[in-house]
């Protein structure tokens, strides 16, 4: 695993990093401002997806065709540059957990206090997280070889895995970035956020456990599946786990959020004692209607 957290790698990339980002020490106070802001900032872009997809690459890997992340870093960039005593680890990584609990997910209890990559080269090659489709990076035979071979490598059992897969039932894909989905389904035809790309679920900015649902159910041809998802309710390691999440909610969420920290901490180094924040009182965000369409926001 990579030594540091190499979140800066990605900032270093972004036109707005400067050199002080890998000196940055986190103050608890002013990581609990930056989470006001990121919820302002959730609640004004809809941007719950793309905020938690960066965190997940930051802490596999990130690649810098991972196209559509910089959309991510470049939202992210004003709180960083308001809050200097923030490191970029803890506020990519933070601001997902933000954007999970505000999309109705669970609280995730995060240790902060991570410390940035030294420079603007990640520390960890690029190209090794999972693919969607073959070929196959790892040179695996089918997509349940590919994901015990990538999943295992980072330290995650079967269990983890199918768990974690559950965290796109947030979001889209963009035929445009990654080749998968379709350009416009009903679903996202009028957005919010730039209308096009192909969900997983039809409440794709609500977090739950309809991932497991409608992959394990395929009767939708306006929802996505990939290879990777269709083989979690074939592979014999995979399925128990797809099956309990697809029918038991509350074990998916107390399951994520022990897979989402350990995944968070890959390579972590810490700045001092690590530290926790309180959770909030979740307040209803805005309702997401066909009528946002002309809204100005993410992506993803």
């Amino acid at each position: 695993m990579a030594a540091p957290t190499h979140a800066e790698s990605r900032a270093a990339d972004s036109s707005s990093a400067t050199p002080e980002a890998s000196t940055r020490v986190t103050r608890k106070d002013q990581l609990e401002l930056a989470r006001e802001d990121v919820k302002n900032l959730v609640s004004e872009k809809f941007c719950h997806p793309i905020i938690v997809r960066l965190a997940w690459h930051d802490s596999g890997t990130y690649d810098k065709v991972d196209s559509g992340l910089e959309i991510a870093v470049n939202l992210l960039q004003p709180i960083a540059d308001k809050y200097k005593d923030v490191s970029y680890a803890d506020l990519y990584q933070m601001a997902s957990v933000t954007a999970i609990e505000m999309a109705g997910g669970p609280h995730i209890p995060l240790r902060y206090g991570r410390k940035d990559a030294p420079g603007t080269e990640s520390p960890i090659s690029i190209g090794r997280l999972p693919s969607a489709a073959p070929p196959w990076q790892d040179g695996a035979s089918g997509p349940a070889e590919h994901l015990h071979n990538i999943f295992g490598r980072m330290g995650f059992s079967d269990q983890e895995h199918v768990v974690l897969a559950g965290g796109q039932t947030l979001g889209r894909c963009h035929p445009e970035r990654s080749g998968f989905g379709k350009p416009v389904t009903k679903y996202t035809e009028h957005g919010p956020g730039k209308p096009g790309g192909s969900p997983w679920t039809p409440d794709w900015l609500t977090f739950n456990n309809n991932y497991y649902k409608k992959v394990k159910a395929q009767d939708d041809p306006d929802l996505v599946v990939l290879e990777t998802d269709d083989v979690l309710f074939k592979e014999p390691g995979f399925r128990p786990f797809a099956d309990k999440y697809e029918q038991d909610q509350d074990a998916f969420f107390k399951d994520y959020t022990a897979a989402h920290i350990k995944l968070s901490e890959l390579g972590v180094e810490w700045q001092g004692q690590p530290f926790t924040l309180e959770p909030e009182e979740q307040t209803p965000g805005p309702k997401v209607e066909a009528k946002l369409e002309n809204l100005q926001v993410s992506e993803e």
